[in-house]
């Protein structure tokens, strides 16, 4: 009895080895979850960036627009002061501006249609981790279930069914015992009272 007691041990103890040295489902979801969000922390990073150079060149647009506007005003003051020489500087200033203006307003939009994309990208990724972390919670109670019934399987239930047998068998014997004492002292004292 004592070796398949060590046999039955040391195959258990292979059996936990094995399962330690093989990849631990679990840690594996949690590092794709860390990976997942540190990519996550450089799209926000990313993210905030491309709005930071979106709002440069909002006003970046804006300066120039304002500017437009203002040798307009400069112009049409020097035509009502009669400077018609100053007025042509203010209104060419304004032409250049405006040449300006034009690459200022692509370049706005540029950095709009990139800012709103990662801006799009960031809310998906946001809104998959929160899947992927709600299915991770769920994975890990039925990994933990699955592991509960593996030595439930493995040495739970196998092996106190056994232990209930033998159990079992041993009250039985002990019946059997009894009650073949019971019939010798009954023979027993039959024979003395032929005996007498």
């Amino acid at each position: 009895m004592g070796i398949f007691s060590r046999l039955k041990n040391m195959t258990r103890a292979n059996v936990n080895s094995w399962r330690d040295q093989s990849d631990d489902p679990g840690k594996s979801i949690d590092e794709y979850l860390r990976s997942l969000n540190s990519d996550l922390g450089k799209v926000k990073a990313e993210t905030a960036s491309l709005l930071a150079e979106e709002r440069r060149a909002k006003n970046a647009l804006d300066e120039c627009c304002a500017e437009i506007i203002k040798m307009q005003r400069y112009a049409d003051k020097s035509v009502e002061a009669g400077n018609e020489d100053e007025s042509q500087k203010f209104l060419e200033q304004a032409k250049k501006l405006g040449e300006r203006l034009s690459d200022l307003q692509n370049a706005y939009n540029l950095a709009s249609s990139k800012a709103a994309s990662m801006k799009q990208v960031q809310d998906r990724l946001i809104a998959d981790l929160a899947e992927l972390e709600q299915r991770r919670i769920e994975l890990k109670g039925k990994l933990a279930e699955a592991r509960l019934q593996q030595e439930m399987n493995s040495d739970g239930l196998s092996s106190g069914q056994a232990s209930f047998r033998v159990i079992e068998e041993q009250m039985t014997q002990a019946i059997h015992e009894a009650e073949a004492l019971t019939e010798l002292r009954a023979g027993v004292r039959k024979d003395d009272l032929d005996n007498k």
